[in-house]
C-alpha cells in the first residue's frame, strides 16, 4: 500500500475516530473548518514581532510554531498576548522545543523556569534518543501542570466578638428582640484572605488577637471573668474549573459536509460550534529532519513510530519529511513537514538549500507526499506582505490536499 493510498481520507472524517486524543480530533476539525493545513514558523526575536506576525497570518493558519527561547523579552505579556490572538484567530500554538534529555530534566524544562511551556503551548516536540521514557515523563509534567492551572485554593479567616459577651451578657448570640440573625450577633474586627499554605498561620492569628486586645491568659492581669471572647472562623475554598469538551466530531463532520458547490461553508458558525481547544497537551516526535546529512536514519524513524504507538493518548504525530504511518496497523498520527518554500519560478517544485544545511521543497509536493500539516518559515517571514503570502501558501497546500483526497473534483474549498 502506498502512502498516497493510505491517506486519502478527509480531515473531517479522520476527526471522527473515537480512538484519537481530544486534541488531535480538535486539530483535524479545525483544519477542515478553516480549510488550512498551514503552520507558520514564527522565528522572530521580540514579543512585539511575534504578536504582530500572529495577527498578520492568524486567519490563514491552523498552527503557529514558536521558538520561545529566542524571544529576547519573553514574559507573561508574551504568553497572554499570544493566547489572546490564538483564541481570536482560531489556531493552536506549537512550541518547537525539541526536548532531548533524561526524564527528570525534561519535566522541569517543560513545566518550570522562565518559559513554563506546558502552561501555554498546546503542542511541543521531543527526540527519543534519550530513550522512550521521555514520553511518559513529559506527559506526567503536562498532566500536573494542567491540574494546577485549573485549581485554586484560598483560606478566609474572620476574627470577631459575639455581642453581649462582656459584663455577664449572653454569649449565645441570641437577640433579646427575637431576631436570631447571626450577622447582628457577630461583631467582626479582622477579616482576611490567606493563600493556601500561608506560613505560620496560627501565630499570625495569635498576633492579630493580641493587637486587638485579646491578651493571652498567661500574660494578662485582666479579670478573666470579664474576658472578651473572640471567635475565629476559617473557611477554605478549593475551586476547580474545566474547559468545555469539544463537540462531537461527527456533528462537526455533518456541518462541514453540508456545504456544497453552491453553498459555501459557514466558517464562522462552524468555528463557534467547535469552540475552544480541549484542556489538553500533545507531543510530536522528531522522526526526520529537513537538514542535510542529519543522523535520523530509517531505524531511528521506525523506533519513533514504535514509541508513538505505545503512547497514543499523548503522542499526536511526528515531525518528518514523509508520511511514515501505516493505516493498516491502526496508525492515526498527524505528520508535520518542515522545510517548505515556493520555488523562484513559483511552480511549487524543489527549491534547493540555504547554504546552512536546510533543504526546501514546494508546498504542493510535500502534501502529495503525505504531509498533514505543512510548516513554512522564511517563505512567509521574508515576504513584503506576510498575511497575503501566508494565504498563498494556504491555498497551495489546500489544493494539494483536495487533489489527494479527490475533493477538487467536487469544486469544494476556497480558491
Amino acid at each position: 500500500m502506498t502512502t498516497k493510498q493510505q491517506h486519502t481520507s478527509s480531515f473531517s472524517s479522520r476527526a471522527e475516530n473515537e480512538a484519537l486524543p481530544a486534541l488531535a480530533s480538535y486539530l483535524l476539525s479545525l483544519i477542515s473548518i478553516k480549510q488550512s493545513n498551514l503552520c507558520v514558523s514564527a522565528d522572530v526575536h521580540t514579543t512585539s514581532a511575534l504578536l504582530r506576525l500572529a495577527e498578520e497570518v492568524g486567519d490563514s493558519i491552523c498552527v503557529l510554531k514558536t521558538h520561545a527561547d529566542i524571544i529576547d523579552d519573553f514574559s507573561d505579556r508574551t504568553i497572554k498576548g499570544l493566547q489572546e490572538i490564538a483564541t481570536r484567530k482560531h489556531f493552536l500554538i506549537f512550541e518547537d522545543r525539541k526536548f532531548g534529555d533524561i526524564g527528570n530534566t525534561v519535566q522541569s524544562q517543560y513545566s518550570r523556569g522562565p518559559l513554563r511551556i506546558a502552561t501555554w503551548a498546546h503542542l511541543t516536540n521531543a527526540h527519543i534518543f534519550p530513550g522512550p521514557a521521555i514520553i511518559p515523563s513529559l506527559q506526567s509534567a503536562a498532566h500536573s501542570t494542567l491540574v494546577s492551572l485549573n485549581q485554586s485554593v484560598s483560606t478566609e479567616i474572620s476574627i470577631g466578638t459575639p455581642r453581649g459577651s462582656i459584663d455577664g451578657g449572653s454569649t449565645t448570640g441570641t437577640d433579646p428582640g427575637g431576631d436570631d440573625d447571626d450577622d447582628d450577633d457577630f461583631e467582626p474586627f479582622v477579616s482576611s484572605t490567606i493563600p493556601d499554605c500561608a506560613p505560620n498561620q496560627p501565630e499570625s492569628i495569635q498576633q492579630q488577637n493580641q493587637q486587638n486586645g485579646a491578651l493571652s491568659p498567661t500574660g494578662s492581669n485582666f479579670d478573666m471573668s470579664h474576658r472578651r471572647t473572640s471567635i475565629v472562623t476559617a473557611t477554605t475554598t478549593i475551586s476547580q474549573t474545566f474547559e468545555p469538551s469539544p463537540p462531537n466530531p461527527a456533528t462537526l463532520s455533518r456541518t462541514l459536509s453540508s456545504s456544497s458547490g453552491n453553498k459555501p461553508l459557514d466558517r464562522d458558525s462552524a468555528l463557534v460550534e467547535l469552540g475552544p481547544p480541549p484542556h489538553a497537551r500533545g507531543l510530536l516526535l522528531l522522526a526526520e529532519m529537513s537538514s542535510e546529512n542529519n543522523l535520523m536514519d530509517p531505524a531511528y524513524t521506525t523506533a519513533c513510530l514504535s514509541s508513538a504507538r505505545a503512547h497514543k493518548d499523548f503522542v499526536l504525530g511526528f515531525v518528518g519529511q514523509h508520511n511514515m504511518t501505516q493505516r493498516e496497523k491502526g496508525d492515526e498520527f498527524l505528520v508535520f513537514v518542515p522545510g517548505v518554500a515556493f520555488a523562484a519560478d513559483e511552480d511549487g517544485g524543489r527549491v534547493g538549500t540555504d547554504g546552512k544545511g536546510q533543504r526546501w521543497r514546494g508546498p504542493y509536493e510535500v502534501v502529495q507526499a503525505g504531509a498533514d500539516v505543512v510548516i513554512v518559515g522564511r517563505g512567509v517571514l521574508g515576504a513584503r506582505d506576510r498575511g497575503k503570502e501566508a494565504e498563498r501558501y494556504r491555498r497551495e497546500t489546500w489544493r494539494g490536499y483536495e487533489e489527494l483526497v479527490g475533493g477538487a473534483k467536487s469544486g469544494k474549498g476556497k480558491k
